[in-house]
């Protein structure tokens, strides 16, 4: 990301005073003709920097020039930190931690705890889904602290049911939008105040009540995660599963399924692996969308079931009728 860089450049100069473009490129590991770019960048962005020729030039920024981003509003400095988390950059983080040190007093701390309230992970617990229309006033209720009352489907059931709810944070994972709250009531066998985790998919009607929610005043959104997942999966009976793939669909396969346990070189590019599954359907699902690029080996009802979408798309394609698959 280009940005980061910029910001890291700036950060550079402030804190070293003049340092050439080679310093500046080491520092950062990048080109020197990169780090002309940037300060070009920063140039017609309005920010004071100058080059110094000689023995001892470099590029500095005028004496005075501010960089406590005192200018960002609550709004935006929670925005920015809060989309650390969405960014796999180390250099980023770096960026985020020193702008987050950079803002005013007055509201570093509501920012930051604000920030605490997302959290957004790369894998879902099974599938992907978008968030729906609910997703703004929840998140404006859960920075604000307000407790809600929504309608809410359960997995299985045929209608939505009220419940009111103390806003925890909210986590993206996997494309899957949740809310973590605490139910005011009795929700089976979890009783009132617990920690719960609810699909944004499955939330209507929100309404934002004049009334504070009860939580605490810190949050450990990526441990509440590990946790429920870990709960989850655990309700499942894992399914191992063997194929044989090139070496280059290792990567987005292992992503896809909930974890690679066993791999051996098959020579060439090529290599067989185990991934685990949550339940047939489930690795049903993720190989298809790898078919053209791998063969399952077993267990039988899954490679059954592959091979018979296989024919059932020839045929489609073909015009010729459908083989009959052996049971």
């Amino acid at each position: 990301m280009r940005a980061d860089r910029l910001l890291a450049v700036l950060m550079l100069l402030k804190a070293r005073g003049r340092l050439t473009a080679g310093q500046i490129a080491d520092e950062l590991e990048v080109s020197e003709r990169t780090v002309l770019r940037d300060i070009e960048a920063l140039s017609l962005s309005g920010v004071p920097v100058y080059a110094e020729r000689g023995r001892n030039g470099g590029f500095a920024l005028l004496p005075g020039y501010r960089t406590d981003l005192s200018g960002l509003t609550l709004d935006e400095a929670t925005s920015l930190i809060a989309s650390g988390g969405r960014v796999d950059s180390p250099a980023f983080a770096s960026a985020i931690r020193k702008v987050s040190a950079s803002l005013p007093d007055a509201f570093r701390t509501s920012a930051v705890r604000a920030a605490q309230r997302i959290l957004v992970r790369p894998e879902g617990f099974v599938r992907l889904e978008q968030p729906l229309d609910a997703l703004g006033p929840v998140q404006q209720a859960v920075f604000d602290g307000r407790r809600i009352r929504v309608r809410y489907r359960r997995r299985g059931a045929n209608a939505p049911a009220e419940r009111t709810l103390d806003p925890i944070g909210l986590i993206v994972a996997g494309g899957t939008w949740y809310l973590v709250a605490g139910a005011t009531v009795s929700e089976g066998r979890v009783p009132a105040g617990s920690e719960r985790m609810y699909r944004l998919s499955r939330i209507t009607d929100v309404v934002i009540l004049d009334e504070p929610a009860r939580r605490p005043d810190e949050v450990d959104l990526e441990e509440i995660w590990q946790r429920h997942r870990s709960e989850f999966r655990a309700g499942f009976t894992t399914v191992p599963v063997v194929v044989r793939c090139a070496a280059t669909t290792l990567k987005p396969l292992s992503e896809a399924a909930q974890g690679i346990v066993a791999s051996r070189e098959l020579g060439g590019d090529r290599v067989e692996v185990t991934c685990e599954f949550v339940g047939e359907q489930h690795a049903i699902n993720v190989l298809w969308v790898f078919v053209a690029d791998l063969e399952v080996i077993g267990p039988p009802a899954v490679r059954d079931a592959i091979s018979d979408r296989v024919a059932a798309m020839a045929a489609l394609y073909t015009g010729e009728p459908r083989p009959a698959v052996n049971k």
